[in-house]
């Protein structure tokens, strides 16, 4: 089983936007997915409970409550939504079984700063520094031609770690979250700027680089 985790200790990074749009991205490929939620505040499940039965498939998982005692050994991909404030043990807890984990920054002083922080503590997870946990990161909810989109970009661009995608602000991931839908299921006419966007992303987590 496929397992991706999408994590970051800052909440608010929009880590659930992009763990129901992997799972509808999956589900889509015509693959068997679980999209387990970690955070009490389950967005990720309430996404789930929008989506109507004339969509791919998707198996929820509330982690908060039960672990991974109903996650489905048949599935083939696993899409983890991670709380927020996870450090320590708790965050090498999680990911003893994942093998890619991409990490969300926002165009925010305060959300470089505090990713910055995340991302040493994570490099420091035995399994991330022994290379069996491979990470990358996203710019997320970004407005193009800022000095804040520009900070964020060179940061992003000084790491160590592969440099996915950048992924507009826009009311297409409104307008998806409302119904239960991934961006990937709306109207081309729509969405073709974001699905050009996410493209990098799906061609690395497609690619044997982001896995150990």
């Amino acid at each position: 089983m496929r397992q991706i985790m999408v994590l970051n200790s800052k909440g608010g990074c929009g880590k659930s936007t992009l763990a129901t749009n992997l799972a509808s991205w999956y589900a889509g490929q015509d693959k068997k997915v679980a999209l387990v939620d970690y955070d009490p505040q389950g967005s990720s499940m309430e996404w789930l409970s929008r989506r109507t039965e004339d969509r791919p498939a998707i198996a929820g998982v509330p982690a908060w409550e039960d672990g991974l005692k109903h996650l489905p050994r048949s599935a083939d991909v696993a899409i983890f939504d991670a709380p927020a404030r996870t450090h320590g043990r708790e965050l090498t807890d999680l990911l003893r079984t994942v093998e890619t984990v991409i990490v969300p920054v926002l165009p925010s002083t305060i959300d470089i700063e505090a990713s910055a922080r995340f991302l040493e503590e994570l490099g420091g997870v035995p399994r991330v520094q022994r290379k069996e946990v491979k990470v990358g990161v996203v710019a997320n909810r970004v407005r193009e031609y800022t000095l804040i989109f520009d900070e964020l970009n060179e940061y992003l661009d000084t790491l160590r770690l592969p440099y996915l995608a950048s992924l507009r602000e826009a009311q297409n991931y409104i307008r998806a979250y409302s119904r239960g839908l991934g961006i990937f299921e709306l109207p081309e006419y729509l969405a073709w700027p974001d699905w050009e966007q996410w493209q990098p992303l799906l061609d690395w987590l497609n690619s044997r680089r982001s896995r150990s």
